[in-house]
């Protein structure tokens, strides 16, 4: 009989409050913090990136992803070993499953020869090696600048490119003049 009393006790008595339970076995991303960050990128035995930031954040989960919320500096290099174009921007995200790079605030991108790109986001394919945006953004060259154009997808080197509805001014050669 002491032994029935207790085990209605013991069942009684054992009651788990649901939201509590859950609260519990909530997953929480694994987050790793590193500072001074000097990172290369290398495929089939080539330096093809070198990423500098003062922060960044690693967030392991079902996906993984690093963040670098407080500005990232990043050279790509052409199959010699040199620089061929540069990119900066205030916060930048890499997806490692998708192997893509988000970036905004500020971004700018620039080559050797004085290309220059401004948007306000732009993303970058790793395995394509191309950069792309849906946003508004300015190019300039040393022939044009264009203004407004939104959307643009372009090599990594800026050297082959194409902005979606573009306006601006374009230099016209002498040889192209009106007769």
């Amino acid at each position: 009989m002491t032994f029935f009393v207790f085990a209605c006790l013991v069942f009684w008595s054992c009651e788990n409050d649901v939201e509590k339970v859950n609260a519990t076995n909530e997953r929480k991303p694994n987050i790793e913090e590193a500072f001074k960050i000097e990172s290369f990128l290398s495929q089939a035995g080539l330096q093809r990136a070198k990423l500098v930031a003062p922060y960044m954040k690693r967030y392991t989960m079902d996906t993984s992803y690093l963040e670098f919320p407080r500005s990232l500096h990043v050279n790509f290099f052409d199959s010699t070993g040199k620089v061929e174009s540069q990119v900066e921007a205030l916060y930048g995200k890499y997806l490692e499953t998708q192997s893509k790079v988000y970036l905004r605030d500020s971004v700018v991108a620039f080559n050797v020869k004085g290309d220059t790109l401004r948007t306000p986001d732009l993303w970058w394919d790793q395995n394509t090696r191309k950069f792309f945006t849906d946003k508004v953004v300015r190019f300039k060259s040393s022939t044009k600048v264009i203004y407004g154009g939104k959307g643009f997808e372009a090599d990594q080197d800026l050297s082959h490119y194409t902005i979606f509805q573009p306006t601006g001014v374009l230099l016209v050669p002498d040889s192209m003049t009106a007769q």
